[in-house]
């Protein structure tokens, strides 16, 4: 009778201990199922973090364009003040082939926004397509898409404007007659032939006795423009004024009307208003510009690529605007560059 208490009573000792060697199993699972999982959040944490940095990718035309290095400066300027971004820079060096490569090499990174300047603005239909396919905003800066409609936004400056400007300073100047030539930019470019246009609307529509007696393109270059104003004063052609679609041409007019003995006996206006152009100006040997905020373009650029990449919504167009440039404003515009 008391090895059956004794065996009863081993019996419920044991079940006890097993009760009571399962409640702690139960206790301490929890703690190793969260142990294991805390890594996995952290990492869910630093990939969040990777994710809302901003990625943008800057193709420009030409990094040796005088005038857009200015605005190439301003965009690094303007990058450097945003510590959640990072902006990537590429050089397509005036060649289509090779920008469009950049683009398609923007697109594999995963960017989250691209910005171009293009080098052919008639040639961009692929960029917006590649674009539009990846789900990638694309944003054109200085240069209009030949199908702007396609792209997210345009900064930049209204091209006819300067060429109105100009021309309606130098036509009354000329007192209303005369003969003038017309530098005209790189034609692939939008800026070169909306200029042209609108030296060509003010002579049309107010001044009939203004006379367009050549027209060549200098593609922007200072040493082309040169060489052309050379070969037309050598030609006997008479030249009141010259007409020039950016600063550098202008210049190189310049150069070769004070070769040929003829300083300040014809009318030289540019567009861009330089520091080189306002040294030129400030000499008396450049009669006017038209200033376009490199400034201005560059950040608005990068600004509005932030914010689209944030989530935020921007004009379609962006506008920058043009400022006429005189001798009598020609200081006021050389402090603008000494900021």
């Amino acid at each position: 009778m008391k090895n059956k208490k004794l065996l009863a009573g081993v019996l419920v000792f044991m079940l006890v201990l097993s009760l009571f060697a399962g409640c702690a199993q139960k206790q301490t699972a929890p703690n190793n199922s969260s142990s294991e999982q805390q890594p996995k959040k952290e990492e869910v944490k630093q990939e969040d973090k990777t994710q809302k940095k901003v990625r943008i990718g800057v193709s420009m035309s030409d990094f040796d364009d005088k005038w857009l290095s200015y605005m190439i400066d301003a965009m690094k300027a303007y990058s450097n003040t945003l510590a959640d971004a990072e902006v990537i820079f590429v050089d397509a060096k005036a060649d289509t082939a090779k920008q469009l490569a950049q683009l398609e090499n923007f697109i594999a990174q995963k960017v989250d926004v691209v910005v171009i300047n293009p080098v052919d603005t008639d040639a961009t239909e692929p960029y917006t397509k590649m674009c539009k396919d990846a789900g990638i905003p694309l944003i054109s800066v200085n240069r209009i898409f030949k199908n702007q409609e396609e792209a997210t936004a345009y900064v930049g400056s209204d091209s006819i404007k300067a060429g109105i400007m100009q021309m309606e300073y130098l036509a009354e100047k000329m007192g209303g007659k005369g003969n003038i030539v017309i530098l005209q930019g790189d034609l692939a470019h939008e800026a070169a032939r909306m200029r042209t246009e609108g030296v060509k609307k003010v002579i049309k529509e107010k001044y009939p006795d203004i006379k367009i007696v050549a027209e060549q393109t200098g593609k922007w270059q200072r040493p082309l423009g040169m060489q052309i104003m050379e070969n037309w004063l050598q030609s006997g052609m008479q030249i009141d004024a010259v007409a020039s679609n950016n600063d550098e041409m202008a210049i190189g007019a310049i150069l070769a009307i004070e070769q040929a003995g003829k300083l300040g006996k014809i009318l030289v206006g540019g567009v861009d208003a330089t520091p080189d152009a306002l040294e030129f100006m400030k000499q008396g040997k450049l009669n006017v510009t038209v200033f376009q905020d490199a400034a201005g373009q560059g950040k608005g650029a990068i600004e509005a690529a932030y914010k689209v990449a944030k989530g935020e919504k921007i004009d379609k167009t962006i506008w920058i605007p043009y400022e006429l440039v005189t001798p009598e404003k020609c200081d006021e515009y050389i402090k603008k560059w000494q900021k």
